[in-house]
């Protein structure tokens, strides 16, 4: 079983003290966390495209075989009209990784209001057209897209589920595990329920810390989604104060794993 374990984002200031030593200089975090762990989604892709330079510069502070995940940008899965231009910006961009053999995959994030319609359906192979030879994920956040409809159109598209565990509120996904690609996929966004839709800084609905009874549900479900896939990853998105990376080396510690693992080229 190739299980990956890592954090959702890795540059927040909030993380010294509690990650990073306190005067360890910003340029320096990511060769610091890639000492850790050896995955890491980039979420900052989300809100700006970067360079191909950039993600050159990051591929050569981390050690062969270490995995990027990168998310799509928003343009790409939020936009009310398909837009090309994003997706030809976004895939120059993963050039460098790709030659490095780094980039896990790409995680496509829809919104909530991304519903499950027939129109939408043909966005995902819109989206599946644009990237045709890269592994793509999706997470979907409205839970009208739990079906075997669903399951079956991904497994068409060869496009991976993301699991989640996020508060159970009505309309957010359930905690469900389901393959659908070689690629399996967990995000863990915390059980914050009272600051998930009501909260005045977008932090404080990722402020939760599990505990090791609630990630141990999880340790027979993630076993059995790597025997599907031929590798998993596992992301905690809890990032307040550090918080995720307290809970991926639980996670790692109840899965019998030692960090940082890198997986075998």
């Amino acid at each position: 079983m190739d299980i990956l374990i890592g954090t959702s984002g890795f540059s927040y200031e909030d993380w010294r003290g509690y990650f990073y030593p306190q005067e360890l200089p910003k340029r320096e975090m990511l060769r610091y966390y890639a000492e850790h762990f050896p995955t890491v989604e980039v979420n900052a892709t989300y809100y700006s495209l970067p360079g191909p330079a950039t993600f050159y510069q990051m591929a050569r502070k981390v050690a062969p075989g270490f995995q990027f995940v990168v998310k799509a940008h928003k343009d790409m899965t939020h936009a009310e009209e398909f837009l090309p231009e994003p997706f030809q910006l976004f895939r120059a961009a993963l050039e460098p990784l790709q030659e490095a053999g780094m980039l896990g995959c790409v995680l496509a994030q829809f919104p909530w209001s991304f519903k499950a319609t027939p129109e939408n359906r043909s966005v995902l192979e819109r989206f599946r057209h644009e990237l045709p030879d890269l592994p793509v994920v999706v997470e979907f956040r409205n839970s009208g897209w739990v079906s075997e409809e669903t399951y079956a159109l991904l497994r068409q598209l060869r496009l991976g589920f993301c699991c989640v565990d996020e508060p159970q509120l009505k309309g957010l996904m359930p905690r469900i595990v389901k393959a659908t690609s070689p690629i399996g996929y967990v995000r863990f966004h915390g059980r914050n329920a009272a600051k998930w839709w009501q909260h005045e800084h977008a932090y404080e609905r990722y402020d939760y810390l599990y505990t090791e009874e609630e990630l141990a549900e999880w340790v027979p479900r993630i076993q059995e989604l790597a025997e599907e896939t031929e590798k998993t990853y596992l992301f905690f998105n809890n990032h307040y104060e550090g918080k995720a990376g307290q809970n991926a080396q639980m996670m790692a510690n109840l899965l019998n794993l030692k960090l940082p693992l890198v997986p075998a080229s």
